[in-house]
């Protein structure tokens, strides 16, 4: 016995670091390649990728089909997984690599059929674009092909990675349509069972598009809602503590964009700043790439262009070209309708047209499940998109989102890579098939300019988009405005433009757009005041406006914390603990802390009160909207003579109340409110997708460093737990060497690459690194080779 123990004793360690020797072999199996020659099928002529210290990588090509062949090389190499996920989110697919965990998502995007369309925008491409698209997906199965081993992930799931398809690049871009925009409409369907229980009043302040807080390019602020009118629409009712403010106020994805013109320069070049809001995660969603190749259609037949790609997809989505810089912000436009279906036989799918009679299609979702049991999903589709709920009433409502239809997506954005000016570049933008945005463009002589990408739906009819659309009455979609039609504002006298994800436009223009539920204007007033308050510019200066953590928002919920609290004798604790207003929202900030606390649980209290009856009513199945503009009803009503602030049995009013209960909640946590800062409800946690599947002594090597962040979501350095700024860039075309790019995550998705987070602390601690890639540090030459 002692001698198999002692023979036990060596041989388990000695086969343990066997195993582990195998695993770390495997694990750098694939890495990508990053120096010396490899072949690359389809190449016209030899290509040159280098990469910097942070991983940003520089294609040097005899052409574009060339440098977007390589571009998908490197994406394979460096991030084929996470492109595998983005492709299976869009069409459903997730549960056949992970299981039954994202099954319900899987559900509800199988819905909207994103995998047939995607096939379907792919024969409407233009030749040129097929054929730009097919380069880049031979290059991404080529970089794919060259690993010696399959990505660490799926080796991770017991799962082999399937090639890439040209219709996935489609399907990539239909996933920022999902991130991008409400897929599932529920803010105008929420607004139209609200108003089944509430007083339609009540219901058109709640969904309002905007507030005093304004900051437009067009039109003026709206007015202060009438505080006397909305308190005479409370509806007394005991407090249920029921609602979740996380459900209607919750980060939504967004950015910040802005620009002044080269008068306002140092250097007479028009600057852009854009830092787009989205889930942060580890590698970052953005790929940094220069591409240089020639090209006829460019203004000295050669084309270099700086910024972001997005991995999946050909091209830069975000930068500068030398002549024109651009940068996006989300519109949150009205970009989806609901459409009441008049059935004829239900069981037959026969509904009415105003010009008679039609059957809508029935198709079969079939859904892969790892390690399971597949399940099959019916979809019902109309001519407006599908059906996805029924009505008391008998009828039913399908969704027109502008995703479904032909021509949404393209590839027309790489357009803007040979743009030689504003005109040009607004041009492309308003042509390009992609998710809405605000687009502001700055170019080489000084100028700037705003408008929507992407197509915008024709609507016909006297209709209200807020509410479902009869067809029987007129009112429906009937292709896309003309390109033309789509509104801008070109060269502002003041010099400025600015977005941050609310309401822009006004009269015709914001018809157009229509309100998708626009974000409270706060945070983009905050960005015109300060544009506003300095007359020169500097790259370094918008990246400071970029970092700009004041928080005038909540300063008078401060003041009004500090009057209910000096009301209420009882709350020495909690008038002790805010006493000092920060002006920022600072890690280390308990004032700013408990200030927000005590506006959540206001807001909060707020709504189980106006949203009584509608809750009595309709019980756990009441869907809430997202109120972005709360604030605009919030407020009014809590100055106002109502039932809010009448004292119930304890003698407290819900002002009151609300300071008692975070003084109580925060209070009974280990140290007290004094401990309560800003950090512990605010630290990011930046991780890889997979790590959160797996045991912390595996996952601790997939994340970010935890580090403490300034910032919020009502002013320009928007920070959350898993939300943020995805990059930061400011950039004057013609002196890209002197701009400013960051991003978080880093560039690699394999944690064993010298880029795996590489220029996360640059992005952490708002340093102005490099646009430009810098000096390189290792370089592949890429070969022709037989397809």
């Amino acid at each position: 016995m002692r001698i198999w123990i002692k023979r036990a004793a060596i041989t388990l360690p000695l086969l343990l670091a066997l195993l582990l020797g195998i695993g770390f072999l495997l694990l750098r199996g694939s890495l990508a390649q990053l120096d010396g020659e490899a072949s690359l099928p389809g190449l016209s002529a030899g290509v040159q990728l280098q990469r910097d210290a942070l991983g940003s990588v520089t294609v040097t090509a005899a052409n574009r089909a060339d440098a977007y062949r390589a571009l998908g090389f490197a994406h394979a190499q460096e991030r084929y997984f996470e492109m595998d996920l983005t492709r299976r989110s869009a069409a459903g697919e997730l549960s056949a690599l992970l299981g039954a965990a994202p099954l319900e998502l899987d559900r509800q995007r199988r819905a909207h059929r994103m995998r047939a369309r995607s096939v379907d925008a792919l024969a409407t491409l233009d030749a040129t674009s097929r054929a730009l698209l097919s380069a880049y997906t031979q290059g991404v199965n080529a970089g794919l092909d060259a690993l010696q081993v399959r990505p660490w992930a799926y080796l991770l799931l017991g799962s082999a990675p399937a090639p890439w398809r040209e219709e996935d690049s489609l399907l990539t871009v239909y996933a920022m349509f999902f991130d991008l925009q409400d897929s599932a409409n529920r803010r105008e369907l929420a607004l139209h069972r609200l108003r089944r229980h509430l007083p339609a009043a009540l219901v058109d302040a709640l969904g309002t598009d905007g507030s005093e807080w304004d900051a437009p390019l067009q039109g003026e602020p709206r007015t202060a809602l009438d505080a006397l009118a909305l308190a005479g629409l409370v509806i007394p009712a005991k407090a249920s503590s029921w609602v979740s403010l996380d459900s209607v106020e919750t980060q939504f994805p967004g950015s910040n964009n802005f620009a002044v013109s080269g008068a306002l320069s140092a250097h007479g070049h028009a600057i852009v700043a854009d830092d787009m809001h989205l889930g942060l995660r580890a590698p970052n969603i953005w790929f940094r790439a220069r591409l240089q190749f020639a090209d006829s259609q460019a203004a000295d037949g050669m084309v270099d262009v700086t910024g972001l790609s997005l991995p999946g997809v050909p091209g830069i989505a975000v930068g500068s070209n030398g002549h024109v810089a651009w940068g996006f912000t989300n519109s949150y436009g009205d970009w989806f309708d609901w459409v009441r279906v008049d059935w004829v036989d239900r069981g037959a799918l026969r509904y009415r047209l105003p010009e008679g009679d039609a059957v809508a299609a029935r198709h079969t979702e079939h859904i892969a499940i790892h390690g399971g049991e597949a399940e099959s999903l019916e979809v019902i589709d109309t001519r407006w998109g599908p059906v996805l709920h029924d009505e008391p009433d008998g009828s039913s409502l399908a969704l027109s989102w502008v995703a479904h239809h032909p021509g949404s997506a393209n590839f027309g954005l790489t357009g803007l890579e040979t743009a030689t000016d504003l005109d040009a570049a607004l041009d492309v933008a308003n042509r390009s098939g992609m998710p809405h945005q605000n687009v502001v463009v700055g170019d080489r002589s000084g100028r700037i300019g705003w408008t929507i990408s992407g197509r915008l739906p024709n609507r016909l009819g006297d209709c209200n988009p807020a509410q479902p659309l009869t067809p029987l009455l007129g009112c429906e979609w009937h292709g896309w405005l003309d390109p033309a039609q789509a509104p801008r504002l070109v060269d502002p006298v003041n010099g400025r433009l600015w977005s941050a994800n609310s309401r822009v436009a006004d009269g015709k223009d914001l018809a157009k757009i229509g309100d998708g539920g626009y974000d409270f204007g706060a945070r983009q007033r905050q960005i015109r005041d300060w544009l506003n308050a300095r007359e020169r510019f500097s790259e370094a200066d918008l990246l400071a406006l970029q970092l700009d953590d004041r928080a005038l928002f909540l300063k008078r919920w401060w003041q009004l914390m500090r009057e209910v609290i000096e009301a209420t004798p009882e709350l020495a604790d909690l008038e002790l603990a805010s006493r000092e207003w920060p002006g920022r929202a600072t890690p280390d900030s308990v004032s700013y802390r408990l200030t927000r606390e005590f506006r959540s649980e206001v807001a909060r209290a707020t709504l189980d009160v106006l949203l009584a009856p509608a809750r009595e009513a309709e019980g756990e199945a009441l869907l809430l909207p997202r109120l972005g503009q709360f604030e605009a009803l919030l407020w009014p009503l809590v100055h106002a003579p109502s039932p809010l602030l009448e004292p119930d049995e304890s003698g407290h009013d819900l002002l009151q109340r609300s300071a008692r209960a975070i003084s109580a909640s925060l209070g009974s946590q280990a140290g007290g409110l004094a401990a309560r800062n800003w950090a512990e409800a605010n630290t990011p946690r930046i991780r890889h997708p997979i790590a959160a599947g797996l045991p912390y002594f595996l996952a601790h090597y997939l994340e970010m460093p935890v580090q403490v962040l300034p910032g919020d979501s009502n002013l320009p350095r928007v920070q959350a737990r898993g939300f943020g700024a995805s990059q930061r860039m400011v950039v004057s075309p013609g002196r890209e060497a002197e701009g400013v790019m960051h991003m978080p995550g880093g560039q690699s998705g394999h944690p064993l690459s010298p880029f795996w987070g590489a220029g996360h602390t640059d992005w952490a601690g708002g340093r102005a690194s490099a646009f430009l890639p810098g000096e390189s540090v290792a370089r592949l030459s890429l070969s022709p080779g037989p397809l």
